[in-house]
């Protein structure tokens, strides 16, 4: 509908982004070479991974630019330097941003990353000036907002901690706002997904590696998963977190004293433990390593399952994966305090 067919041809190519600022430049120059390209256009985006905690960028533009100038006779492509564009709504046009930088006619930045971040994250459709109708309705179909994205609530603790009970309260809470929930207990999990696994460090990581893989997946989906496992290695989680991605990962350290874990344990496999009739039990003889920065933490002996679970809510209220946590009267019992009303 906008480029002449007759001299227009996509090519699609199987090509990474490898960050690497002038090199990277200069590679993906040869790359596009040997599919036939005869000019590479080197936009004000250096190829690097964006600008560092003071905001100052890697790579330079013009460092990129440099080194492609310096080598586009040898690989045989010429190179089209690309300047800052921004747009004038008065005008309805785009200009080199040194042309109006200076001026008294209002401009805005063409950022993709803002303009993502403030239209489809948000439920909006991308503003007409950005960019085709045709292509701002698939984008928006393909990044739904926050509130209908995935993501998944990790609930780690020692054997009996509660993470079971409170991803029992937490789960019809979510259901209840309209999302799509899925449960993966640890014990649950072992009777079916990693039946056949034993105890062993190496068979634990497993276990959790595959429930994490399952997880990815629901979340992939746009599907909200609640795993309540102990998984007591910290690289582990790590992994699940990779797996997953870490803005759609949240860590829940249900922080339960050993003492608390052993009366709540109705199996009775603390004394067991204790008494050497089981080996490798995770607080007694098998190490627990803590979560280092959780999303949250939960003190499970001052609040009860209910009040834990609506802090997770609190939680995905922040990070804007829900609108709202519904008002509750305050809990006057000596073990929960009061649970506010949270809104964005």
């Amino acid at each position: 509908n906008y480029y002449d067919p007759g001299e227009t041809l996509l090519n699609l190519m199987p090509l990474a982004v490898r960050m690497a600022g002038p090199r990277a430049g200069l590679w993906h120059g040869i790359i596009n070479r040997n599919y036939g390209a005869n000019y590479f256009i080197i936009g004000r985006d250096p190829h690097g991974p964006g600008t560092d905690s003071p905001r100052s960028t890697f790579y330079a533009s013009r460092d990129v630019q440099g080194l492609f100038r310096a080598h586009e006779a040898e690989i045989g492509v010429h190179m089209i330097p690309h300047r800052e564009m921004v747009y004038l709504p008065g005008g309805n046009r785009y200009e080199e941003s040194d042309r109006v930088a200076h001026g008294a006619e209002e401009y805005v930045r063409v950022s993709a990353t803002t303009v993502i971040e403030d239209s489809l994250f948000q439920g909006k459709r991308l503003p007409e000036w950005f960019t085709y109708p045709e292509v701002a309705q698939i984008l928006f179909d393909a990044h739904p907002a926050k509130t209908r994205q995935g993501f998944c609530i990790w609930l780690t603790g020692l054997p009996s901690s509660g993470k079971s009970t409170i991803a029992d309260v937490l789960a019809p809470l979510l259901l209840s706002s309209g999302r799509r929930v899925t449960v993966l207990d640890g014990d649950v999990v072992r009777t079916h997904l990693t039946k056949g696994l034993g105890f062993s460090k190496e068979d634990r990581i497993t276990n959790i590696l595959r429930v994490g893989f399952v997880a990815s997946e629901v979340v992939r989906h746009e599907g909200v998963v609640i795993c309540a496992l102990i998984s007591p290695y910290a690289s582990a989680r790590d992994q699940v977190r990779s797996m997953i991605g870490g803005d759609r990962f949240i860590e829940v350290f249900v922080n339960t004293p050993v003492s608390v874990c052993e009366v709540r344990d109705v199996k009775g496999m603390y004394t067991m433990a204790k008494q050497g009739r089981i080996t490798g039990f995770t607080g007694v003889d098998d190490v627990y390593e803590p979560p280092c920065s959780p999303e949250l933490c939960l003190d499970t002996v001052a609040a009860n399952p209910e009040a834990s679970a609506r802090k997770v809510l609190e939680v995905l209220v922040r990070k804007g994966f829900m609108e709202f946590v519904e008002k509750r009267a305050k809990q006057r019992t000596p073990r929960t305090g009061a649970v506010q009303a949270v809104k964005s």
